[in-house]
């Protein structure tokens, strides 16, 4: 899958830890629903875009 897009830009999450946390955990939980592994992706809104 490829994402092209100025609208939003990976999520900075550098030293939120407990927000890394609780993606990990819903990409587990996921996991364990699905039988298949899953990443999720944080994206938030590019600055300057509505």
């Amino acid at each position: 899958m490829k994402i092209e897009t100025t609208d939003y830009q990976i999520a900075p999450l550098l030293e939120q830890e407990k927000v890394i946390d609780i993606i990990q955990q819903t990409e587990a939980r996921l996991a364990e629903l699905t039988g298949n592994p899953i990443t999720l992706i944080a994206y938030s809104k590019t600055e300057g875009e509505k």
